[in-house]
């Protein structure tokens, strides 16, 4: 079993990796195959030892091949199994046609797919489709996916789950909820983001003996962030700094009502590292904010002028959290624009730059945008499930509006900065953060920890990178403590500092 890589792939990129591994490296089709049956049997056995029936979907590609392997192998062991098959088998490839005759070898019992066919015990491999699908799911394999979920049965998928689009992560009209998904060669990008993290579950790879010379050779599109990023990025401080060494943020948002979101926002750039955070609010909440933090400088401001001299003195600027979409909040977005400062634009500045009367024509190259889907679909002008459906594409047309650094919030968060020369990855996904993350006040944290990071002399890009990871990081820890449900943002606070301190 391999560790897992960095590098994730679309179809065509994997199907380039297999091949080169075929035609350059002269490994048969037949032989990766075996492999990938062999490792997704141990896969099963090791997350169930004793199974009462493995019953195989099997479908008509080489996903179909990898199934056919997994139910021979396990009735040589003398296992109990049995093989449904969701496509004729005359239909296989020539290497699943091999599969199929290996698994006939050993016994296993072929059972044309029907939808009374009984699921009461066991578990199921799921060799439908792979990443071989286009378009939709069709009304048989639909059929078999949805008798797959409805049983209830523990399920293994092979490579991706049958209607994950391997490439954007949404579901092709109906998908298989895995419990393990057992991946080959290399990893899909799909499994990452949209769909992918609730549907493929435990994560096992396997790059099935593949040459390094072939991963070398070929490109992808994606890689996967962890918090190795932050140790690269984050260096240890001179013995000699002092505060202005490392930035001076200045935090624009708190409309009537919102206080605790400038707060949060704040608060979070001074616990990971900001020599000097201020905070531009509504005056009523002042108060609130000195007794919460004493280290924060806060100024009410009713209008963009009284924001205008205030503007002088920091480096970096998050604007957005708590901002609201009143007449209030769209002065100190002109003058946030005004600056010429780096920013991080969040929450309900996206909202007023989507509504169009402000931000026309402005220079974003020096900013992270950091929308959740929806505010994403409001500044596209289209459905958030668009978004959804393909968030690949959705970053990549906010980057063409506001070119800087995008940041897509959601499971498997998204980064993008431009398309890349050469075999650089144009986009990175942060594999970090839980469910516990949907809750209030999340994303005023996020914004908050880019824009301190900016300010210690970080990119825009480098900032958003190292942002994502150890605020899902952050997330991960505290609910290994007290669980995801009722995980709060301002439980990521202690851990924000222990996690840019190494």
């Amino acid at each position: 079993m391999a560790t897992f890589p960095d590098r994730l792939y679309t179809a065509d990129e994997v199907r380039a990796l297999d091949r080169c591994a075929i035609e350059v490296h002269n490994i048969p089709g037949i032989t990766l195959m075996k492999r990938a049956g062999l490792f997704a049997l141990e896969a099963l056995l090791a997350r169930w030892p004793q199974p009462t029936l493995i019953t195989v979907f099997c479908g008509s590609g080489n996903n179909g091949g990898d199934g056919y392997i997994v139910a021979g192998a396990a009735a040589q062991r003398g296992l109990p199994v049995r093989v449904v098959s969701v496509a004729a088998p005359e239909k296989l490839t020539a290497d699943g046609q091999r599969a199929l005759q290996f698994a006939q070898a050993q016994g296993v019992t072929i059972t044309p797919f029907s939808d009374n066919i009984a699921l009461a015990e066991g578990v199921l491999v799921d060799a439908l489709l792979g990443i071989g699908i286009a378009g939709e799911v069709r009304d048989t394999t639909r059929a078999a996916i949805n008798g797959m979920n409805a049983s209830g049965l523990p399920t293994l998928a092979l490579d991706i789950p049958s209607g994950l689009c391997s490439d954007t992560g949404c579901e092709l009209g109906v998908a298989v909820h895995a419990q393990v998904t057992a991946s080959f060669i290399g990893l899909k990008r799909g499994l990452y983001t949209g769909r992918g993290p609730a549907v493929c579950g435990d994560l096992v790879f396997s790059d099935l003996g593949v040459p390094d010379a072939v991963y070398d050779a070929a490109r992808a599109s994606t890689v996967r962030l962890d918090l190795s990023v932050a140790r690269r990025l984050l260096q240890p401080r001179q013995r000699d700094a002092h505060k202005g060494h490392f930035g001076h943020v200045l935090v624009i948002g708190g409309d009537n009502g919102y206080g605790g979101a400038v707060a949060m926002a704040a608060e979070a750039a001074l616990r990971v590292g900001a020599g000097l955070v201020s905070v531009a609010t509504r005056a009523q909440h002042v108060p609130a904010l000195l007794a919460r933090r004493p280290e924060l400088m806060v100024n009410g401001v009713a209008s963009g002028q009284e924001l205008e001299p205030l503007l002088s003195g920091p480096t970096h600027l998050v604007i957005g959290p708590g901002l609201g979409q009143s007449p209030w909040s769209e002065q100190m977005l002109q003058q946030a624009l005004g600056s010429g400062l780096p920013l991080v634009v969040d929450a309900d500045a996206l909202n007023i730059l989507a509504a169009g009367r402000i931000g026309r024509g402005v220079n974003a190259s020096r900013w992270v945008i950091t929308p959740h889907p929806g505010e994403a679909a409001r500044l596209l002008g289209i459905a958030t499930a668009q978004v959804q459906q393909n968030r690949f594409a959705a970053v990549q047309s906010l980057w063409q509006r506001y070119p800087g650094t995008v940041l897509l919030k959601g499971a498997g968060t998204l980064l993008y900065h431009g398309e890349n020369s050469g075999a650089q990855p144009a986009f990175e996904i942060c594999t970090q953060g839980n469910p516990g993350m949907a809750s209030g006040g999340m994303g005023d944290v996020l914004s908050g920890v880019i824009g301190g990071l900016m300010a210690q002399g970080l990119t825009p890009w480098e900032a958003a990178r190292v942002g994502a990871c150890v605020h899902g990081a952050a997330a991960d820890r505290a609910a290994a403590v007290d669980g995801e449900r009722g995980l709060l943002a301002t439980d990521l606070l202690p851990h924000l500092r222990r996690l840019v301190n190494g």
